[in-house]
This record gives structure tokens, sequence and C-alpha cells, in this order.
């Protein structure tokens, strides 16, 4: 089992996300694909938006791809990660084969996020975990602590800090977490939970849901050591949170 010391204490990174449906950046409120607001024609001007003000990390959500469960938007991706060669982009959205990891790896982006394919089917993240050691993100979204799945249509009754620490044995990265009650709504961030998962889980986490402004940054900075990185969406894209603010308060 991971302890503490595993758990790296180097600053978060602010992780825009960029959600892609139908080949435009959007939003969606709670999840729902039908409440979308698209924030730009153009995922890969986005990207370079926000790597120019300072993230070191995007992340890439195929909505289409979460949906019909298998990739949508491989061209746009493979597009975002030419264009940012040294930057890590992780990706999740429709991934539920090992050849659609190592196509999207191939491509160029740094971390594959494994979700409802990792609460049905666990043995696939270790399969995963052993020919893609290092590269590999366990998303898990959940409400009230219960696990949710399939564009979180599905609460199942498993516990969110019991499956990470099954992540932990095998090899898995780190977890992102969404507090799927917040998420798109400008609530602001579940601390508690995210942070008690990270705690009981052995894994750093990347906190996700309802990043609203720098006070949720403030919120989350004391717990630096459990967590790799913080995503934020609408939040950036409606401006009330800035990407280089918000970086280099994290990194001070």
């Amino acid at each position: 089992m991971h302890n503490h010391a595993d758990i790296k204490a180097v600053a978060p990174l602010l992780i825009p996300a960029i959600d892609l449906k139908d080949g435009k950046c959007v939003r969606l409120k709670q999840g729902r694909m039908e409440d979308d607001t698209v924030f730009s024609d153009d995922p890969v001007a986005m990207a370079t938006r926000w790597v120019n003000e300072g993230a070191r990390r995007l992340h890439l959500v195929d909505l289409n791809g979460a949906f019909d469960g298998e990739p949508v938007h491989k061209k746009v991706v493979m597009e975002i990660a030419k264009a940012h060669p040294k930057l890590p982009v992780q990706l999740g959205g429709g991934v539920r084969s090992l050849q659609t990891i190592e196509h999207y790896l191939d491509a160029g982006l740094t971390y594959i996020i494994i979700g409802t394919k990792a609460v049905e089917e666990p043995e696939f993240v270790e399969q995963a975990c052993r020919e893609f050691a290092g590269h590999i993100i366990v998303g898990i979204d959940a409400k009230d602590g219960l696990v949710a799945t399939h564009g979180w249509a599905n609460v199942t009754d498993v516990k969110a800090t019991e499956l990470a620490k099954r992540f932990a044995d095998a090899g898995v990265s780190s977890i992102v977490y969404t507090d799927i009650a917040r998420d798109g709504m400008m609530q602001g961030v579940n601390v508690e939970q995210t942070v008690n998962l990270a705690k009981v889980g052995g894994l750093p986490v990347i906190a996700s849901g309802g990043v609203t402004d720098m006070q949720d940054i403030k919120l989350l900075k004391p717990y630096g050591e459990y967590l790799e990185g913080i995503i934020t969406g609408r939040a950036i894209y409606e401006g009330t949170l800035d990407v280089g603010e918000a970086q280099s308060y994290l990194d001070r």
C-alpha cells in the first residue's frame, strides 16, 4: 500500500479543461450533453491560449467519445498534441480499449484517463498500467462519496475511497476526482472529499468540479502535497479565474 511519503510535495498544476463536443470547445452543466455552452469553434487555438497564459498541462475530454464509448475527436486531439509537443496533455472520454490508449500515446499525449471502464472492469486498469506504466490516470466521478458512471447517469454503491485504494496498488499515476454535484455549477470545490480521497486512497488527486475563482485555489493550496493538479473549465472561460495568476499563486 502506498504511504503518504509517496504522495509528492510539489506545487499543484492548474490544468485548463478543453471539453470537446462536435468539434467545438464547450462546457456542460453537471455532465448534461444538452446543457452546453460553446466557448470556441477552434479547440487548438484555445489550447494555445491557455499555454500562453501559463498552463503547464492540459485536460482534454472527448464528450461525444464518453457517450459513444469510442474516440470521436482523434483528429483535433492530435492537432493539439502536435501544436504543443513538450506539453503534458491528459485525455479522457471514450477510452475503453488498449488500442485507443496506444493510439493516443503515439499521437503525443502523456496521460490517458480511464473512467467508466475503471469502475466496471478494474482489471482493464491493471492491464493498462502494465502495458503503459506511468501513463494511466483513473477518473473517479462521485456523488456523496459514491462512484457514478456512464456520463454520471448511474450512481453505484461503490465508495470512491475503496476504488482509489485498489488502483494505487495497480500503479495508476493519479486520480481525477470530480464531485459531480458541483461540476460546471461554479459553486466552489469540495475540498474535504477531494483531500480525503488522496489521504485514504494513497494516490495524488487531481481536483475537478466547481473551481470558480481564486478563493478555491486558496482553499486547495494548503493541501498541495495531496494534489497533483486542479482542473478548471467554466471559470477560465467566463473569466472568474486567471490561469497565470492561479498558477503563480500555487507555485509560491
